[in-house]
Parts: C-alpha cells; sequence; structure tokens
C-alpha cells in the first residue's frame, strides 16, 4: 500500500498531492541526502519509524483508504488523568528536576455520521489560513490531519529559518503576556540558539511577537540562518527535535520522562511532518493541533508546558482551547 499526502502551505490558495512508496528510516540523522514527504512522531522506534513518503505520482483524488476501527477506544476519566500526570509533572518542576515539561493528553471522539477525510482538510483549510494544513496516510503511521502554526525547518539552498513557539492564550486585538508565557517562550528560543550555533554562526533572530493561529495566539521568534552544508540537514533535525515547546528542558531528562509517565503515547501527535528536498526546498512544520482518524472515531491530541508557576486548572483549559481546533472541523463542541 502506498502512502498519501494532502497538503496546503500557509497562506496559500492551492494544495499538493503526492503519492508514493513508503520508505522507514531508524534516525533523522538518516534523512540527510533523501527526499519525499516526512512523517515523523515524537519518538523514533521500530513500531513508530520516521517515514518519508517519496512520489511517483502528483494530482489526483485522495483515495478510499483501509481504515481500521480505533480498538482501544478510551472511554475513563480523562481529567482524573490529567490530575494525575499533573501532579507528577509539577512535583518534579518544583523539585528542581526540570526547568519545563510538556505535558500532553488525548482525547477519542466517535463518529456517528462519517465525514469524507479530504471534506475534513478542507473545512480546516477554509478555518485555518494562516496554517500548514496536512492530510497524511501511510500504512505504519494511519491517517492523520493536521492544522499546526510551528514551522521546525524550513529552507532552500543555503537559506534557511526555524521558529520559537510557545506561550497560548485566546486571540484578542491586544494579548497581554504574563510571565509565565514569556518565560516559556524564552526557554524555547534560548534552546534553538544554542543549537544552531553548532552548526552555524549566521543568524539572526527576530522577536519575540504575537502571531495568530486560528482562534488562539502564541508568542513567537525567527530564526534566519546560514547552512552551508545542506548534507547536514538530518543533523540538524536530530538536535532541534523534539524542541523544548513540545518536549521540556533539560532535553534529553524531559524527553524520558515524559515517554515514561504521561498517560497515553503521543505516536505522530508533537512529531513533525511536510516536504524534504522536494524541488529544492524543505518546509517542516511541527505535527501540533492534529488528530488520528480511525473507522469509527477520531483521536484528537493537545498539550502545553508547565513551569513552577503553573497552575492545574489554567493548563487544562489550554488543552481544552486546543483541542477545539480540531473540535471545530468536526463541528463538535
Amino acid at each position: 500500500m502506498k502512502g498519501f499526502a494532502l497538503f496546503r502551505m500557509p497562506y496559500a490558495r492551492e494544495c499538493t498531492m503526492m503519492a508514493g512508496a513508503v520508505r522507514e528510516y531508524p534516525s533523522l540523522s538518516s534523512l540527510s541526502g533523501q527526499q519525499g514527504f516526512v512523517v515523523a512522531p515524537f519518538a523514533v522506534s521500530d513500531e513508530e519509524p520516521v517515514l518519508l513518503i517519496q512520489p511517483d505520482e502528483t494530482g489526483g483524488v485522495f483515495p478510499d483508504l483501509p481504515l481500521q476501527p480505533i480498538g482501544d477506544f478510551c472511554s475513563s476519566d480523562r481529567r482524573a488523568d490529567y490530575h494525575i500526570d499533573f501532579c507528577n509533572f509539577h512535583s518534579h518542576l518544583l523539585n528542581g528536576d526540570f526547568q519545563k515539561l510538556v505535558l500532553s493528553r488525548s482525547v477519542d471522539i466517535a463518529s456517528v455520521e462519517r465525514t469524507m477525510p479530504v471534506e475534513l482538510f478542507r473545512r480546516a483549510c477554509d478555518s485555518y489560513p494562516r496554517m500548514f494544513i496536512s492530510l497524511v496516510y501511510t500504512p505504519q503511521s494511519g491517517l492523520w490531519l493536521a492544522s499546526t502554526p510551528e514551522t521546525l525547518l524550513s529552507g532552500e539552498g543555503d537559506q534557511w529559518q526555524t521558529m520559537a513557539l510557545a506561550g497560548t492564550v485566546a486571540w484578542q486585538d491586544h494579548v497581554a503576556w504574563g510571565d509565565k508565557n514569556l518565560q516559556e517562550q524564552r526557554y524555547v528560543a534560548t534552546y534553538i540558539t544554542r543549537q544552531l550555533e553548532l552548526f552555524t554562526s549566521d543568524f539572526t533572530e527576530n522577536g519575540p511577537y504575537t502571531a495568530r493561529a486560528g482562534h488562539l495566539a502564541h508568542l513567537r521568534s525567527d530564526f534566519r540562518f546560514t547552512l552551508n552544508d545542506r548534507a547536514s540537514v538530518g543533523e540538524l533535525l536530530r538536535v532541534l527535535h523534539p524542541t523544548p515547546a513540545v518536549c521540556g528542558l533539560p532535553k534529553e531528562k524531559a524527553f524520558r520522562f515524559i515517554l515514561d509517565n504521561e498517560h497515553h503515547g503521543r505516536s505522530y501527535y508533537s512529531g513533525f511532518m511536510g516536504p524534504f528536498g522536494l524541488r529544492g526546498q524543505t518546509h517542516l512544520f511541527v505535527t501540533l493541533r492534529c488528530m488520528q482518524l480511525f473507522s469509527d472515531a477520531y483521536r484528537l491530541y493537545a498539550g502545553g508546558g508547565l513551569l513552577t508557576d503553573s497552575d492545574e486548572e489554567q493548563e487544562w483549559q489550554e488543552t481544552e482551547t486546543k483541542l477545539d481546533t480540531m473540535r471545530r472541523i468536526l463541528k463538535t463542541q
């Protein structure tokens, strides 16, 4: 079975469709020199490898796909699970084990009347013109719909860009940012700066500034840099992903803690996807506002960054607001 990707770049009016064989890679570094559409998980493993759709077709119609039933539909009390996780994560922050931890969760919604995936993609494109919209299927990952505001890595030739995106509030004309959001965003920006210094001395940072993403607002800093050795792009991805925006600090310690302690598996949520090296261009986006589509249900994902002064109810409400990005596509509130 081939893989398929239907996607629309931010602010674009046209969509791109591609299909082709799917190759698996054991690491992000292995992507250097490759071309295709990347689908990468939060944590690379034998069960959830880095995937690359190598296009042999463009255009056409998104096909009917052999979607499986959700199987482990969760009807348990997700609020209780979140409470347990928050207390655990927050206690380690208060103890000084971490500067930041990102806590995520998922919610399952039964599909009473099945909506065609392409219709959901169209709704996302209409609703979120500023975001990267993608509908992607591989036999290994299943079918995912994403509507994400965050670029992980973009560029062509020796000119590249990335961003630090953190902090979340409801969008309004005049956004007031508190200390917690400002600190969270600075953690991410500082981390990216240190990683870029391993590859180049020629980079600039612009920000932070307020960026709109649908009904939400985030703090964003843009980084532009020169990368003379394009063969090192895979290695740059390895050190950037996952950024503290989806993981925490210290990175490796936070990464292992999340894998060992979150109530759910993230799968390809908070990984990244996008065209890689196609026509000389790369546009990779963090898989944030997203859901996995099954034959009988949808699994939606969201998360938020925790610091020492985080409040559980506020953090829970932030994830609820983020889940609304996909709920609105499903027209389910």
